[in-house]
């Protein structure tokens, strides 16, 4: 594995600035697999063992977040409207670069992954892949389910002219409450879809993304790293 200097890997670690990196090291407080170390030019790699004033630093080379979003959370890296689901990550957790990939209306709440890794955020995003996205949605009237149903697998059109791909519509055993796959990100796409039948969505969750599921275990507004077996799934070693 290629080795970098030890300043370098802790700022691209956390969110300091290579002068406090630096500050840290010369006061002793950076310790490498266990011993302190003050060269800032020391070797090191990937995932390697670095504590800051005695906390773990997160080496790996790119981190991997479920987020449970709440509402009224903004799903990008600033924003004028409120906190955004970057705002979200503990500070321990925190580095530069972090991003969600993919968007989730601020009043859609649910599964929202948050990375560093540009690039498997672009293969999970690109169209060509028609990764599906699952969401719970809550409308406001009565559906003619087997219509709307068939009307979702042959692929609606917008009332401005957009052509969607086949999606699916389930019933759920809450009234009104219905489980929509998509296999596309177009902007407000479950609400216009909804819409598009003579409906309004009034609550919407995202449950899955591809074969990963929003892990129940999380609150709102909680996250937790994806595992290496939800990172395959979602294809994080595809090239």
């Amino acid at each position: 594995m290629k080795t970098l200097r030890l300043d370098r890997l802790l700022a691209a670690s956390t969110e300091l600035t290579r002068s406090e990196v630096h500050r840290l090291l010369r006061a002793g407080e950076v310790c490498l697999g266990g011993k302190p170390v003050s060269d800032p030019a020391a070797p090191a790699v990937w995932g390697d063992a670095v504590t800051v004033r005695g906390e773990s630093v997160c080496t790996a080379q790119h981190v991997y977040y479920m987020l449970n979003k709440p509402a009224g959370v903004v799903s990008a890296t600033e924003g004028k409207d409120g906190p955004t689901v970057v705002d979200l990550v503990p500070p321990a957790l925190r580095r530069r670069g972090l991003f969600p990939a993919g968007r989730l209306d601020k009043d859609t709440v649910g599964f929202c992954l948050i990375t560093d890794d540009g690039d498997f955020a672009h293969r999970l995003l690109a169209p060509r892949r028609h990764v599906p996205k699952t969401y719970l949605a809550t409308v406001d009237g009565d559906l003619d389910y087997p219509a709307a149903a068939a009307a979702f697998e042959q692929g609606l059109v917008l009332g401005d002219g957009t052509v969607l791909l086949s999606a699916a519509l389930e019933r759920t055993s809450t009234a009104r409450t219905y489980r929509v796959t998509v296999h596309e990100g177009r902007y407000h796409q479950v609400k216009r879809m909804f819409a598009a039948l003579g409906v309004h969505v009034v609550a919407l969750e995202r449950i899955a993304i591809g074969a990963v599921p929003l892990d129940p275990l999380l609150e709102r507004g909680e996250l937790r790293p994806l595992t290496a077996e939800e990172l395959r799934l979602l294809g994080q070693n595809d090239e």
